[in-house]
């Protein structure tokens, strides 16, 4: 008996089990491994949350971001404003797409270049804007996770009444106690 206790408590005993030990040598632990990525990918979303956190924005901030907002409305307005100038007086309108032709071709270029950069700065913002929201929803995933489990928790029927085979407490049942 007392061999099969030593060897016992060499394999499983002394706060250590030898055998687990020396199997986790040639495959990882599945347990700790999904800890240790778990970890790791928690720690890539606040570093990417924080990365794309949007600063304070002072007044002037703001107003320039409302300064921002009014070429494309202008643009777009200009022009259903030459469409109507073009029907309701079309001699005014020919004098003045006739002084827009006089304009050198390398004035077109940089018009064109100055509205290029504009909108494309814009563009580019946009989607720096558009990845910080993503990074803030994906942070807030973990906190949602744990309050979808607790709600699921909360759902689960309470355990039923073990079966019973005790004809009177059956009797009892069926009138409705």
């Amino acid at each position: 008996m007392g061999v099969m206790t030593g060897l016992m408590t060499l394999l499983f005993g002394g706060g250590r089990n030898a055998l687990r030990e020396t199997v986790e040598v040639f495959r990882e632990n599945a347990e700790k491994g999904a800890q240790r990525g778990h970890a790791l990918q928690s720690a890539a979303l606040a570093q990417m949350a924080a990365e794309f956190a949007a600063p304070q924005r002072g007044g002037f901030d703001r107003f320039m971001d409302g300064v921002n907002r009014v070429p494309r409305p202008a643009l777009v307005f200009g022009i259903l404003a030459m469409f109507v100038a073009a029907m309701a007086d079309p001699v005014w309108f020919a004098a003045r797409m006739a002084g827009l032709s006089l304009v050198p071709e390398p004035l077109w270029w940089l018009l064109g270049i100055v509205v290029s950069f504009y909108f494309g700065a814009r563009h580019q913002m946009k989607g720096q804007e558009f990845q910080r929201s993503i990074a803030e929803t994906y942070s807030r995933v973990p906190g949602v996770l744990g309050h979808v489990s607790a709600l699921a928790a909360m759902e689960e029927p309470p355990p039923s009444a073990p079966a019973t085979d005790n004809p009177a407490l059956l009797d009892w049942q069926r009138e409705g106690h």
